[in-house]
């Protein structure tokens, strides 16, 4: 089963999608430039330590592209 928050390949701005995966669909948290936005969207969602949430695969899943990258190549 994938992880309940997805964070999707970066665009050509150097931002990647955030989503959440809940019982009635995927809803877009937000854009993410850095770690701290995908922190701070996870905070929002109910998940109080996001931080350490980051690299947990049950919880987030990074898609495509490297954990934690923020350049556009």
């Amino acid at each position: 089963m994938a992880a309940p928050i997805s964070v999707h390949r970066l665009d050509a701005g150097g931002g990647r999608r955030v989503t959440a995966r809940r019982q009635d669909g995927e809803h877009i948290l937000g854009m993410a430039y850095r770690d701290a936005d995908v922190v701070e969207f996870l905070r929002r969602a109910g998940l109080p330590e996001a931080e350490e949430l980051l690299d947990d695969p049950e919880t987030v899943e990074w898609l495509v592209d490297r954990p934690h990258e923020w350049t556009a190549a």
